[in-house]
């Protein structure tokens, strides 16, 4: 099985062979010699692990423009870290794909009918790999990826704890989220800091993926009853945003992680257990949705607007973008319009209908499909394709070697099936706060992958 998924995550792929023809790579590294004197430098990966910890501390709380000068400041960094180092490029399937991505987006931009609003959202999309980049590079050291992911988790909490306090005191309603024809039109949905309750459900999807799996991790009786209380919290907060979609992608996480988690056990079960206790979790979650759906009105309410169609406004409103989004695919079907909030904006007035004017496509699969065509799409899909593939692939090595740090892998491809499930029906990807989470997600999957050149020092 190991050898199938190592054959699925592209490894034999990886052109090693062109380093030593390419002159570009080999001009690569030219300032190294400066780097062997350098004092600062000598911290380098804990310097990359503090910026990273910075931007996710302030991301729930600051501008988009801060954001954007830290994300330019972490790229900066990058690149001196690229033309310091003798070795500068990590060789994995995951971020060959990512490579190919961006020049797809690359090609977008120059064949785009509103060149500079592409070239802007390229810019935006550069910023997010390169910041995926260096994450990758720093997680790889099991200090460095506690510390940030502990971060994060506190950080998540703060946002948890104020959302939940507007639920219970109320909170000022920022637009008309709920229908206003609905028995739900004058409840409070909690958006916290993050102005929004489905951006603020997309960004604790990963919350509740790392504080679950910060249980099995981190080690202590306070510390497993801190990462108890941060799940408690974050799933409450979710809960709370009254995001359907959010709703959708919690349940899509719970049901990958109990897979992952019951895959990690399965060897150290009884016989019994290896064969009933996958099926009795789920079975034990399908009853606890049932009874919410039974008894809790507001959940039963939410839950059955999914199915009203057009009879809910919301539901409406997308279908009838949908509807736009798609004339806008097929009338540049093969590389799109270009990466960006700007350049959908641009195009989106000359498809859409009457009344429907929107942000972005409501689907990031239909908005990836927008920009870069279905050339950008099949990309994408591969990319998930080899992330998961890698992600089990590490998690069953990690698995026999008995090594903890495979429950963050279980985490992060729970918490991108819980984005993923989330974004058929939203596209939260334009805000930082949750697009550096993906990309976040993505590079500690990587982060695991045991590259050919540091094999003897990769810690697995």
């Amino acid at each position: 099985m190991i050898a199938i998924l190592k054959q699925l995550t592209l490894d034999s792929l990886i052109p090693f062979g062109w380093r030593q023809s390419s002159y570009v790579y080999r001009s690569l590294g030219i300032f190294s010699r400066w780097r062997e004197t350098s004092t600062l430098l000598k911290f380098s990966e804990d310097i990359g692990a503090v910026l990273i910890s910075v931007l996710l501390g302030l991301a729930p709380f600051s501008a988009t423009s801060l954001l954007g000068v830290i994300l330019f400041c972490i790229a900066v960094y990058w690149v001196l870290l690229t033309l310091s180092e003798n070795n500068p490029f990590e060789s994995t399937p995951i971020h060959l794909l990512v490579f190919l991505y961006w020049c797809i987006a690359t090609l977008a931009v120059a064949l785009s009918p509103v060149k500079a609003a592409a070239f802007s959202g390229w810019i935006k999309l550069t910023l997010y790999l390169i910041f995926f980049a260096l994450a990758s590079r720093v997680l790889r050291s099991p200090r460095r990826r506690n510390g940030v992911i502990t971060v994060f988790l506190l950080v998540s909490a703060i946002v948890s704890v104020y959302g939940i306090r507007q639920q219970i005191f109320g909170a000022e309603q920022l637009a008309t989220w709920n229908d206003p024809t609905s028995e739900m039109a004058g409840d409070t949905r909690a958006y916290s800091y993050l102005g929004n309750p489905n951006l603020l459900a997309a960004y604790l999807l990963p919350a509740i993926a790392l504080s679950l799996a910060a249980i099995f991790v981190w080690q202590g009786l306070l510390p497993k009853i801190l990462a108890g209380l941060f799940f408690g919290i974050n799933s409450a907060c979710l809960y709370f945003t009254d995001s359907r979609g959010g709703w959708l992608g919690m349940m899509a996480l719970m049901v990958v992680f109990a897979i992952l988690l019951y895959v990690w056990f399965r060897h150290s079960l009884p016989s019994f257990w290896q064969t009933w206790l996958l099926p009795l979790v789920l079975v034990f979650f399908g009853i606890i949705l049932l009874g919410g759906f039974l008894f809790v009105e507001p959940l039963r309410i939410r839950i059955l607007s999914i199915f009203a169609g057009r009879g809910d406004s919301s539901n409406n409103f997308r279908l009838n973008v949908w509807e736009s989004v798609i004339k806008m695919i097929k009338a540049r079907p093969i590389l799109g319009i270009g990466p960006g909030n700007e350049a959908f904006n641009k195009v989106y007035p000359l498809y859409m209908k009457p009344r429907f004017s929107a942000l972005s496509a409501y689907s990031i699969y239909l908005e990836t499909t927008v920009e870069t065509g279905l050339i950008g799409l099949t990309c994408f899909l591969s990319l998930l394709g080899v992330t998961f593939t890698t992600g089990v692939w590490r998690l069953q090595g990690l698995q026999k070697q008995n090594n903890l740090q495979g429950f963050w892998i279980i985490a992060a491809i729970a918490a991108m099936a819980g984005i993923l499930t989330h974004g058929f029906v939203d596209t939260v990807w334009y805000r930082p706060q949750v697009s550096t989470l993906w990309w976040l997600m993505i590079a500690i999957i990587a982060s695991h992958y045991p590259l050919k050149s540091k094999q003897d020092n990769f810690l697995s």
